[in-house]
């Protein structure tokens, strides 16, 4: 019997097993925690508190996102202040209401003290070393445009594509 159930479980799980080893993270900074928003399941008479927050992630042009906590113990055991920096464990899930379509992000976890990795800036060759840069022959990207022939630059045509 019991072997019959783990054979069926690991059947399921080597067929979910994207699901169970993708964990979808961000790291950004906290800038608006939303009001609480508490009540009462009709269906199990059980209380229930959810809390949203928006993060920030920084770059040059910074992402918003909106990640709802549910349950008080888990919003008392994160804690989470406005203005501070932390990477958000989070899991994405969509439901219908009345024909519209709507996605929910739960955080599962919050870890501080990592620090997002910058992208780092393309920078050129420092004078010193654009000798010992390597020399490559490729056109320049995007290529030049050429101009129209026959036609003056303000003309109607004078389109990339």
């Amino acid at each position: 019997m019991f072997s019959n159930y783990f054979s069926n479980f690991a059947i399921d799980f080597e067929k979910n097993k994207n699901y169970f080893n993708t964990i979808m993270d961000l790291t950004g900074r906290i800038i608006a925690i939303l009001q609480a928003q508490s009540g009462v399941s009709a269906r199990t008479g059980n209380a229930w508190m959810s809390q949203e927050y928006v993060l920030e992630v920084p770059g040059t042009y910074p992402r918003k996102m909106v990640f709802r906590i549910f349950g008080e113990d888990r919003i008392k055991q994160f804690n989470i202040q406005a203005g501070e920096e932390l990477t958000v464990q989070f899991d994405i899930d969509a439901h219908e209401w009345q024909g519209r379509w709507f996605n929910e992000i739960r955080a599962f976890n919050v870890i501080r003290g990592q620090v997002a990795q910058a992208v780092p800036a393309a920078t050129p060759f420092p004078p010193q070393q654009a000798a010992a840069a390597p020399q490559t022959n490729a056109a320049p990207f995007p290529p030049a445009q050429e101009a129209p022939a026959g036609g003056d630059e303000n003309s109607a045509d004078d389109l990339p594509f």
